[in-house]
């Protein structure tokens, strides 16, 4: 998930910031910032409308690499 910290950290959000805005934990956006958790299609969208863009430009990447 480096793209998503990128990103994070280019908009000057918190790990605590996301965590909020998407109704998870703290550990919880954490585990799927570093990788330690499964993405599932609709935490990736909630993600990509925080930095209103698609799923795709954050984790499309991740995704294409994965074999």
């Amino acid at each position: 998930m480096n793209e998503l910290k990128t990103m994070r950290v280019k908009n000057k959000f918190t790990c605590e910031y996301m965590a909020n805005h998407l109704k998870i934990s703290k550990p919880f956006y954490w585990q799927i910032e570093n990788g330690k958790r499964r993405l599932s299609y609709k935490m990736a969208v909630k993600i990509a409308k925080v930095f209103d863009c698609r799923p795709d430009d954050i984790f499309y990447e991740e995704f294409k690499n994965e074999d």
